[in-house]
């Protein structure tokens, strides 16, 4: 983790293959904060690197019908508490028949149309962070791509990092993604990803971009419902006060 910017920001936990610190603004010490694909797969090795750490908390943003077809490879420790906030809100159809199953799904084309529309589902998840115990906090969904980019994107911009900054951390998943899928047993085809960046003519990254020039963090997360006292545990949080 050198200059925490690029591929030495990766924590290479057995099982899991899309997981790195947060790299806050200020440089706090890691295990504040840590983004991953879904930790189910890791095994004993991976839950001791978890450990190891310095995670205690296991944020899960996945949707009930995800957990409930879980398999594990290894038992979770029990030092570990695990909470599970469900980000989608997936019985809304009134948003998801329009995005889910589409190209702008699997990219952040969807992000500004997603915080708008669900500011408080964002920030049940920032309380469960501001709220969790001591140790660091690990948040994650399948990929650790598009769900938790977003959470990425809220907690970056509110820690004061540049739009530029948050977008780099986003696009650094993507190289992450053919050795996740080829793990699961799926077939990995960015190509219809790639189609409709081509239409809008522009990229993903630039996308992540503009969702975190277009967000005022402590205003969206005050709207969503924390409250001074939240706000004010979430911003020590992100300062390393865990």
């Amino acid at each position: 983790m050198a200059d925490g910017t690029g591929a030495t920001r990766f924590l290479e936990w057995d099982g899991c293959h899309n997981t790195r610190d947060l790299h806050l603004p200020g440089g706090p010490a890691p295990a504040v904060l840590v983004r991953s694909d879904r930790v189910t797969a890791l095994t004993a090795v991976g839950w001791e690197a978890l450990l190891d750490h310095g995670v205690r908390t296991v944020i899960d943003l996945r949707n009930p019908d995800e957990t409930a077809a879980d398999t594990h490879t290894a038992p979770r420790p029990p030092a570990v508490t695990t909470l599970h906030v469900p980000l989608d809100g997936i019985e809304h159809r009134d948003f998801w028949d329009v995005w889910w199953g589409t190209p702008g799904f699997g990219s952040p084309e969807y992000y500004v149309p997603f915080l708008r529309r669900f500011p408080e589902r964002i920030a049940d998840v920032a309380r469960a962070v501001a709220h969790a115990g001591p140790g660091g906090v690990l948040f994650h969904c399948a990929l650790g791509r598009d769900r938790t980019g977003l959470i990425a994107l809220v907690l970056l911009r509110l820690a004061g990092a540049e739009p530029d900054r948050i977008a780099a951390d986003h696009a650094l998943s993507d190289s992450r993604m053919p050795a996740w899928h080829a793990a699961h047993g799926r077939a990995y085809d960015p190509g219809p990803v790639e189609a409709r960046m081509a239409e809008l003519g522009t990229t993903g990254r630039e996308l992540a971009r503009r969702a975190a020039e277009w967000l005022d963090a402590p205003g969206y997360l005050r709207y969503g419902g924390l409250d001074a006292d939240e706000l004010r545990a979430l911003r020590g949080r992100l300062e390393g006060d865990a």
